[in-house]
This record gives C-alpha cells, structure tokens and sequence, in this order.
C-alpha cells in the first residue's frame, strides 16, 4: 500500500520557492521466510494503533510513510510491470529509496546445506530468471535499512521451523545476521516474537521506529534477546488475572476453572510476555485469560525447551507444593481478617449516644 509519493529533493513550492522536504520513509515487508503469515494476519487486528493510522499518517509527528506490505498491497502485477510489488525491493536495492524499515517475517533457512535448489525466496533475478531466495534479499537489504524488523517467533528466534530435526536449518534474523548486528543508523535487529506476535506489540514498535526515524524518540531500548523492554519487561504471572490463585495455592485441575493452570501446563511464571496485561484486541482475550495455557511461544527456546505441552513445568512440583502449603495458611489467616472485616465497626447502630468517640467542644 504506497501511501505517500516520493518526494524528490528541492520540490517547488506553491510559491514557486524550491523547499527541500522530510522523506518518505518505506516499510518494506518481506513474508518469504519459512512461515505462516500468521503474523501479517494479525497485525490486521492492531488498534493501539492501527495498521491504518500507521499506513495513513494519522497520528502527530510520523513522517511521511510508504507501506509495501504483501497483505495490504495493490501492487501485484506482472514481474517488471508498473504495478510490480517487488520492484520496491529492487528500488532499495539500488538506493533509490531511502531511509527504509525492513521487517522480516519468517525463519530463514541455510541455503548452503543442500546440492540444488532452494528453500523460500521472493521474487526473480532480471538478469538470470531465476529466484532470488529470501537470504540473499537479507544479505541485499539489511545494510541499507534504517533498521531490521524481525516479526513474529519464526523470524526472531527460529519457531516452530527450527524444531530439533528439521532439515532446513532454520534460524531467526539475529543468528543469521549475528546477534550483536546493527543497522547503518546504529539500530540493533528489533525482536518482537510472537506465535503469532500480539498486534498491537507489532504496531507499537513500528510506531516507535517511525518515530526515531522523525526524530521525535531515543534509541529503542531493548534487552538482551533484543526484545523491546517496555513489552517483554514482565512475565505472564505478573500480569495475569490468575496469578492470585497461585499464591493462594489454588490450582486448576481441569480446563474451565479460573485458578491457576501451572498444574495444567502453563509456563507463565518464567516467560517475558505482556498478553495477559494487555488482552488481544481491543484488550479482551489472551492465553491465560480465555483459560489457555501458556506455552511460551515468545521465548528463544520455544518449542524445543517447553515440550511437552500440557504437562506441568519442571520444577512446577516444587513450587506448587510450596506455594500449596503457604497459601493453606495464608487462606486460613485472610479468613479470620475477612470476616473482622466484613462486619460494620460497633459505633454504627442507633441509639441516644455518640459512639465513635468524638469529644464534642462545648
């Protein structure tokens, strides 16, 4: 969806004065790594903005943005033809349009395992026919982008592709480019996973971006597996609607209670996400709140480390066991203080004397 014209340098005024303006800065969306589009799809669902505030420039102080994003784009003619999506590409490419934003949505598999062929790309080389694989478009693009966006769990950490036994060879951006690469503009790669990623999770960071871009914010400050800290800073438990279950010791033992569903297989006390905070849209919904387990798709490790699902987590004996017996007392205590509480203090009735101990002046 290209929402702004290109503005050369110089342009002339209405006044007839030459008046050099912002750029536009491009969004160029690559969906060619091993993946579902799970994450393009709901990114549809972002509100907090939207994908049309973003795409429109309807927010104060974005500049002016070009959206190339498969799922929204009309440009899907001929190859080399006036409507080509994937010229785009080939425009930054040759450093016709700049500065631009490069997300990454997919894992990226080891094209150098294999004799022949390959494993995904994204579009045709001119000058041979033959595809063009969605690493080589890395290798082309990443050191002229403004910044790299790796979207979803598949292109920040591997995902589901990069299992244990697969035979691509799958990875996510920061082992591909190496995990201390930064951009031209001194950007690290920005991780925002996700199975798929949260939609307002992605849009915010797009907006972050746009913004430092603009000029108008800092360095996007990230942790150590390159995830925005003001998204991934908290775990699940911290957030979530269950997590005073737990420390009362009540535990589900069966889908559809609203305790806590550690026993249940929830990974929730270790993993950094901010779903159950936040909701899913429009900030109802998420795992554990509709009584879903966490399996803790935004973590490096998943799935491998937290398979099998639905089986209670290591260690979750320990501290089930522990917060079990602490909570049987803590419920105990909290029951004697309830009920003082739940009843009026003794100067509340009717009667001929002031009972709550007030002095009168006179």
């Amino acid at each position: 969806m290209d929402t702004a014209t290109p503005v050369s340098e110089g342009s002339a005024t209405p006044g007839g004065e030459n008046e050099t303006e912002d750029p536009t800065v491009h969004i160029l969306w690559i969906n060619a790594g091993l993946s579902c589009d799970g994450d393009s799809v709901s990114l549809t669902a972002a509100s907090q903005p939207s994908i049309e505030e973003i795409a429109l420039g309807a927010l104060p102080g974005l500049p002016k943005v070009a959206v190339h994003w498969p799922l929204i784009d009309f440009e899907c003619g001929p190859a080399q033809g006036a409507d080509n999506f994937v010229e785009w590409f080939f425009k930054a490419d040759r450093g016709e349009i700049e500065p631009f934003v490069l997300v990454i949505e997919g894992s990226i598999p080891n094209e150098s395992i294999k004799s022949e062929g390959y494993w995904c790309g994204f579009g045709d080389d001119p000058e041979t026919g033959q595809p063009i694989t969605t690493s080589e478009w890395i290798d082309r693009l990443a050191p002229k982008a403004l910044a790299v966006v790796a979207i979803g769990t598949c292109a920040t950490y591997g995902g589901i592709h990069a299992m244990e036994g697969n035979p691509t060879g799958a990875m996510g951006v920061p082992d591909y480019l190496g995990w201390d690469w930064k951009s031209g503009a001194g950007i690290p790669i920005v991780c925002i996973p996700g199975c798929p990623v949260h939609p307002d999770n992605a849009s915010e960071t797009l907006l972050y971006l746009l913004y430092q871009a603009a000029g108008s914010a800092p360095m996007i400050p990230l942790d150590e597996q390159l995830r925005p800290t003001w998204l991934f800073g908290a775990t699940v438990h911290e957030g979530c609607d269950r997590a005073g279950y737990y420390e009362q010791g009540q535990f589900a033992t069966e889908y559809g209670s609203p305790q806590c569903l550690v026993k249940l297989g929830c990974w929730g006390p270790v993993v950094k996400c901010n779903v159950p905070k936040r909701g899913w849209i429009n900030g109802i919904g998420g795992c554990p709140n509709v009584g879903g387990i966490c399996i803790a798709c935004t973590m490096p490790g998943f799935p491998d480390k937290f398979m099998p699902f639905m089986d209670e987590p290591p260690g979750g004996h320990v501290s089930a066991a522990a917060s079990g017996a602490y909570g049987k007392v803590i419920r105990k205590l909290r029951g004697v203080t309830a009920r003082t509480v739940d009843k009026e203090p003794k100067w509340r009735r009717k009667g001929d004397k002031v009972l709550t101990g007030y002095q009168p002046p006179w």
